[in-house]
């Protein structure tokens, strides 16, 4: 009884296109090889950026353990390279959606094999299968909505999404160490040339084989194998255009018509991308008023600051931008301030200054607070950041005191900042 299938999509006639096959899902597998490998490797520097080792509220996941074995010290030079890494996880992240939803239509009748689990072997491979699909389709649901600033996970995205990666990749690597051999044998068989000039009229069935992918009983063609891999690369294309603009900048940020909206705080000085508001973080008038101070600590020693006496401070320029997890960032924009390591300096620490604990008036939340590491601080373009592109900064861009540090993710970039901690225990 096992041995007959039930009628639906477990028996052999139910699946007709006559274009699956194993020529082309390897070549939408290839692409995928390539793509998801990129996708892993910035996924991995964009959780260093955050340098975890650095403290506990620099780390969204506890409990690595041995997961986190590749960090380190996060650079400050080149200032655009956690843009170009972010930006780059986030658009091919998006640009591979359709690839991957056209390996998934490829294989999808070896989802539904008959009998379901044939022998211990069989089982095994059919788990792999389930962390395989389960853990891409995870990974790329929990990106999107967190691309849309959508937070409505069950717990913190970075957990989320960091020990997601592992166990999809995990499958990944699995199943490439299997399928590679075949998938090279099956893209030799076939000469590209000679496929793009097939059209709907020629197009016929692959020879059958024992990967279960070629239908027993192929409906007539409706669509070229070149139809179908124009088509997905059309939709490649087009969220390409759709979302690069975010990252990229310049004219092509108007393209970007996925970035979410309504983070723009108007025109002038102030006028670029931000991810929260003063009053959606609860910053009340009397925390960022007259009555505001910043206090700077070093071992033994304080020093308490009006923000009239923080301007009369030697003040430095630093054309820097802003670069969030999300995937967007801001062009370059022309920061004032003091540089961290003259504060450091005002409370003792002149010679090779340490790292400095970054407190805010937010209260509450997971980015009210930052470890920025010694190299961080020592980086001449490191500033308490008070005016930018010529204009005191907007409550909501952090007036009256921001942080701002080359190559930082955009929340270590503190706003709102009130106390700064030199060589603070970590």
């Amino acid at each position: 009884m096992l041995n007959s299938p039930p009628p639906g999509p477990t028996r052999p006639g139910f699946w007709r296109s006559p274009l699956r096959g194993p020529w082309l899902t390897s070549v939408f597998g290839l692409i995928l090889l390539v793509g998801i490998t990129v996708l892993f490797v910035t996924g991995l520097l964009s959780y260093a950026a955050y340098n975890p080792n650095l403290a506990p509220g620099n780390d969204k996941t506890p409990g690595k353990g041995w997961l986190g074995f590749y960090l380190f010290s996060w650079p400050t030079s080149p200032y655009w390279l956690y843009r170009l890494t972010q930006g780059i996880h986030v658009t091919l992240g998006v640009v591979l959606i359709p690839i991957l939803l056209a390996k998934l239509w490829s294989v999808i009748p070896k989802l539904f094999t008959w009998p379901p689990v044939r022998s211990l072997s069989h089982a095994l491979e059919r788990l792999s299968l389930l962390l395989l699909v389960g853990g891409a389709l995870f990974e790329f649901v929990t990106g999107v909505l967190n691309i849309q600033l959508h937070y409505i996970f069950p717990g913190s995205f970075y957990t989320l999404h960091f020990y997601g990666g592992w166990v999809f990749i995990g499958a990944f690597v699995v199943h490439v160490a299997f399928r590679i051999p075949t998938m090279a044998r099956v893209l030799r068989s076939r000469r590209w040339r000679s496929v793009l000039r097939t059209p709907v009229a020629r197009t016929t069935p692959e020879p059958p084989d024992d990967t279960g992918l070629v239908t027993p009983h192929p409906a007539p063609p409706t669509m070229s194998r070149r139809g179908a891999l124009g088509l997905v690369g059309v939709g490649s294309l087009a969220l390409l255009v759709v979302t690069a603009g975010q990252s990229t900048g310049g004219s092509l940020r108007k393209t970007a018509l996925l970035a979410p909206h309504g983070q723009e705080p108007g025109k002038g000085p102030n006028g670029f991308q931000i991810n929260k508001t003063a009053a959606e973080v609860g910053i009340r008038a009397r925390d960022i008023g007259p009555d505001w101070r910043l206090v700077v600590r070093g071992p033994g020693r304080e020093r308490v600051f009006t923000r009239a006496q923080v301007l009369a401070l030697p003040q430095y320029v630093a054309a820097l931008p802003i670069a969030c997890v999300e995937g967007w960032s801001t062009d370059d924009q022309d920061w004032s301030g003091v540089r961290l390591a003259d504060l450091a300096a005002l409370v003792g620490l002149r010679q090779s200054p340490p790292g400095v604990f970054v407190e805010s008036a937010q209260r509450g939340g997971a980015f009210s607070s930052t470890h920025l590491r010694d190299n961080q601080v020592r980086d001449p373009r490191s500033l308490l950041a008070l005016r930018v592109n010529g204009a005191d900064l907007s409550p909501d861009h952090g007036y009256p005191a921001r942080i701002i540090v080359p190559a930082n993710p955009g929340v270590h970039n503190t706003k709102w900042v009130t106390h700064l901690t030199f060589g603070a225990a970590q």
